[in-house]
């Protein structure tokens, strides 16, 4: 029997992995229902700093596939959770876009303008549009006189159309963490939370629920890190996934060192080949 076919569970990746851009990978949508029909529980993660399960979801339904809103995490969804299990309820000085001053005070945390980061007793940084060396100053002040950063990931580029990027969230984090001289704690992959939260939401063992991805450091990393069997879909093939995963790692500055794709448990180049080793039907649509 396949390591697959036992398990109750699967936590997907989405960009990447489930989808590209808008569009689902090839096979996505039919595997997917087929593990859903199956009884498979599933759930869905992504690193994405600017939206919350729920705006993801309403795009996966968008694309056909059947979700509920909880069925989806991003890290809006859990940093103020995250925060509140760290330090309590807590003043939050917010570098980052609206959406995460948002997700920050869901959390019950009150927020704090530039003005009073003195009074900072937590620092959460993401994306930030709008950033100026004022607030990146007065983020690093915070930091230095003991407010620990919080982020939703180090993911240092942001892709967009064309094959261009913009800083991504891991590059202003890491000019405040190198200007208060601290380390930030990483709400995101592969940093356990969203995966522990995932399973919770699944009522699932780690052990009995694979975590599949596109990414070795961060959803293969992330997922052997709390347990996990873990997929790595490679469309590519394995070596031109250990490449990816490879340069992936070096401009993150992943600490574990050369990523490789022998890492994952089990290597699929298509969602057809998953299905099929998770003993399940996915009939193609015409």
């Amino acid at each position: 029997m396949s390591l697959l076919e036992h398990l109750r569970g699967f936590v997907f990746d989405l960009d990447g992995c489930v989808w590209t851009g808008n569009v689902l990978s090839p096979g996505a949508g039919e595997t997917l229902a087929a593990l859903r029909a199956a009884g498979r529980r599933l759930a869905y993660i992504s690193n994405n700093s600017r939206a919350t399960g729920a705006d993801l979801a309403g795009r996966l339904r968008g694309l056909g596939v059947t979700v509920a809103d909880g069925d989806v995490l991003t890290p809006l969804d859990i940093i103020g959770r995250v925060i509140a299990e760290a330090h309590g309820r807590s003043r939050v000085l917010v570098i980052g876009a609206d959406e995460l001053v948002r997700a920050v005070a869901r959390g019950g945390h009150e927020i704090l303008d530039a003005k009073r980061y003195r009074e900072a007793e937590v620092v959460a940084v993401g994306n930030d549009f709008d950033l100026s060396y004022e607030r990146l100053t007065v983020a690093a002040r915070a930091a230095a006189a003991g407010a620990p950063i919080f982020t939703p990931n180090v993911d240092p580029r942001l892709p967009i159309e064309n094959g261009e990027f913009l800083p991504g969230c891991g590059a202003i984090v890491r000019a405040v963490a190198v200007a208060a001289e601290v380390e930030p704690v990483v709400v995101g992959k592969p940093a356990p939370p969203l995966f522990r939260i995932a399973l919770e939401r699944l009522g699932l063992a780690a052990g009995e629920t694979a975590m599949v991805g596109d990414s070795v450091p961060s959803d293969i990393t992330g997922g052997r890190g709390v347990g996990m069997p873990t997929v790595l879909y490679a469309p590519a093939g394995a070596e031109g996934a250990s490449e990816r995963a490879e340069g992936a790692s070096d401009r993150a500055e992943d600490a574990s060192g050369r990523a490789d794709a022998s890492e994952a448990d089990v290597v699929v180049a298509s969602f057809g080949e998953l299905a099929r080793r998770a003993g399940v039907s996915a009939s193609q649509k015409k």
